[in-house]
């Protein structure tokens, strides 16, 4: 399933007009066709705040936070060593940030772009255990990097 998915998210991107564009499309296909990705959501750089996160394109049932500062939660830990966290169960992960009580488990992977943090994919689900599998970690990750070779061939802003 997961082969069929990326092909069609590879789609997506040959036919985006900018990467928000892309990151929007990515959201609404993976949040439609897959149902224990409760909430998809996309976080850029502030441009005028360079060390907070702030949101990007989202789909789900809930509005994730607005702003988090590098550092913070898992989404900021995420940015600030550039590696992928996967929580199974986000009660038991000290620098989870509650955002809905509904989230049980969370990925969150960095985007680099030339090598360099430039905005980061995270995936919640209302089951624990949803990237258990590491076919589901590949995926995600997959998906961050279709988006990371967008914004290389297409420019440095999002």
């Amino acid at each position: 399933m997961h082969g069929d998915l990326l092909r069609q998210i590879e789609g997506l991107s040959a036919s985006a007009s900018d990467t928000k564009t892309l990151m929007q499309r990515i959201a609404d296909h993976v949040h439609s066709v897959m149902p224990r990705y409760n909430s998809i959501s996309f976080r850029l750089i502030d441009e005028a705040d360079p060390g907070m996160l702030i949101l990007g394109p989202y789909t789900g049932s809930f509005t994730p936070q607005l702003r988090i500062p590098l550092g913070k939660g898992l989404c900021g830990a995420a940015a600030a060593t550039e590696k992928t966290i996967v929580v199974n169960n986000v009660a038991d992960d000290s620098r989870y940030v509650l955002a809905s009580s509904m989230v049980k488990s969370e990925i969150v992977v960095p985007i680099l772009v030339r090598g360099k943090f430039a905005a980061l994919i995270d995936v919640q689900s209302y089951f624990a255990d949803t990237f258990k599998n590491p076919n589901d970690r590949s995926f995600v990750e997959s998906c961050a990097g279709i988006v990371a070779r967008f914004m290389e061939t297409h420019s440095k802003k999002a």
